[in-house]
């Protein structure tokens, strides 16, 4: 049997997928229904990140909406019909993914997604890209009650008894960057998703240009994460 050399955590959004055409025509339905002047893909790029009621909060706010907490409940939901008819119909992995994950479980590594979208939404979509069979986990924010930044997102994704190195975090956010370097782990922040001009102030190990940057960083970072957390005297 192959060793496991570690665990690659992976947000999904903007790091594996680019899933904002099929977010944006989901948000663009709403906000039609609603008789307000859709957003257009450009606009909610920048409002993904922090998971579907966000983004739907966000959305409706753009166009001068502010929902009681019920109404916005109602607003999410809405927004979940018909994201999850069409989870896939416009959204791709980006260059260089397919393989590069493929690579990465052939050379001993495990795999987890940790994502802000919702788990079946999240298992869905990869599921269409036929992606889902080569990841152990995929944790959205409903899977341990908890969502990124907050470090314990990430760490809950981690198998028992895991060493303090042999893990590195791939996302394309601060929200990935900020929960990263709370769980003390490693973190390389991709240039081609959804971060926008705020990345590059947000201090990760490491930039990717592309997926063959990252599979290059991998190992480097994972030899050296034997970072352990820094606990909050709070949490004791």
């Amino acid at each position: 049997m192959r060793e496991e050399r570690g665990t690659v955590i992976f947000d999904l959004d903007g790091t594996l997928v680019d899933s904002a055409p099929d977010l944006a025509d989901a948000l663009d339905t709403l906000l039609f229904e609603r008789g307000l002047e859709p957003l257009g893909l450009d606009h909610v790029r920048g409002l993904i990140g922090h998971g579907v009621a966000e983004l739907v909060r966000k959305g409706l706010a753009v166009r001068g909406v502010r929902l009681a907490e019920e109404d916005q409940s109602q607003a999410v939901q809405r927004f979940l019909q018909h994201y999850t008819k069409h989870l896939s119909r416009r959204s791709r992995p980006y260059s260089g993914v397919v393989k590069g994950l493929r690579e990465l479980r052939q050379a001993g590594w495990r795999l987890v997604v940790c994502t802000n979208k919702l788990e079946a939404s999240a298992r869905g979509l990869l599921a269409d890209l036929d992606l889902l069979s080569g990841f152990a986990l995929v944790a959205g924010p409903d899977t341990f009650g908890v969502a990124k930044p907050d470090p314990d997102h990430l760490l809950r994704c981690l198998p028992a008894g895991h060493a303090a190195g042999g893990v590195v975090m791939v996302g394309d956010s601060v929200v990935d960057v900020r929960a990263a370097q709370a769980a003390g782990l490693p973190v390389i922040a991709v240039r081609w998703g959804y971060g926008g001009a705020a990345l590059g102030e947000s201090a990760p190990d490491a930039f990717a240009e592309d997926f063959d940057e990252v599979m290059a960083l991998i190992p480097r970072l994972a030899a050296g994460a034997a970072r352990p957390r820094v606990e909050d005297p709070g949490d004791v």
